[in-house]
């Protein structure tokens, strides 16, 4: 029944309503100030978790260094006070890291995308062990293939003209970022897997972005490997490629069980 109102009345505003939260996360929906909480927790666990690594990191920190300074068959200079200090906590900080990577990496992918299912937050906890055992693999990768041409190129570059006497800052900022990032980049094919399973990325975006891709990896090599050389950069950013064709490849995967799944 339509309602009388009387002159010079205001009309009553219609009741909004609102929408229902459900518990597997759809329709959950925040603000901006809720999503930069939302990453202040993120990062605040993910540091605390890379503050306990570290510690852990602290007791297995000399015999990791004295294996990775095996590749240059002598001591490491340093030509500091707090040289050795700086070299001992970049080892342990390297070890926390890598034992917090599986926390990290879904701190990482819970805000990356929100609001998931209760299947596909399933999904993306059963993805984790692989996550960190396809670092650990990237890791062995950089640590038994990149690094030692790197090293042999670095050392006897122009070596009739230089005395090859590397300081130990410099040496094992080069390894562990070369270590440590190549893990990472290995974990890239799974995670984009894991969002096609999802419906978050699909194959065409990925081939679409083809010229993004390699000015990526050239970037990312630079970062990675900061020297001049190309070949350090064309050591990585091969592997890099590499890693991008098969993510667009498991991406297709991903998407067609997908679609079985919603069937």
């Amino acid at each position: 029944m339509a309602k009388l109102r009387l002159p010079g009345s205001r009309p009553q505003p219609e009741p909004v309503e609102i929408e229902a939260v459900s518990e597997d996360g759809h329709g959950a929906q925040m603000s901006i100030l809720e999503h930069i909480d939302e990453l202040r927790k993120r990062l605040t666990k993910g540091a605390l978790s890379l503050v306990v690594g570290t510690v852990i990191g602290l007791f297995l920190a000399t015999p990791v260094l004295e294996y990775l300074i095996q590749p240059y068959g002598q001591r490491l200079q340093i030509i500091n006070p707090t040289g050795s200090v700086v070299a001992y906590f970049r080892v342990a900080l390297m070890i926390g890291a890598i034992l917090t990577i599986p926390l990290t990496t879904y701190q990482l992918l819970m805000f990356i995308v929100p609001g998931l299912t209760r299947k596909e937050k399933r999904i993306l906890l059963s993805s984790l062990p692989a996550i960190t055992g396809l670092f650990i693999i990237g890791v062995a990768f950089a640590w038994f293939i990149l690094v030692p041409p790197a090293l042999d190129f670095l050392a006897n570059f122009q070596n009739e003209s230089f005395i090859v006497e590397w300081v130990a800052d410099e040496y094992l900022g080069f390894v562990t970022a070369l270590l440590f990032w190549m893990g990472v980049a290995f974990e890239t094919p799974l995670v984009f897997f894991v969002l096609a399973l999802i419906g978050v990325v699909n194959a065409g975006t990925l081939l679409k972005n083809w010229r993004v891709a390699i000015v990526g990896a050239a970037v990312a090599a630079a970062f990675i490997t900061p020297t001049v050389d190309p070949v350090n950069m064309m050591l990585v950013m091969g592997p890099l490629m590499a890693l991008y064709a098969l993510s667009i490849v498991l991406v297709v995967i991903g998407r067609r069980i997908s679609k079985v799944d919603t069937r």
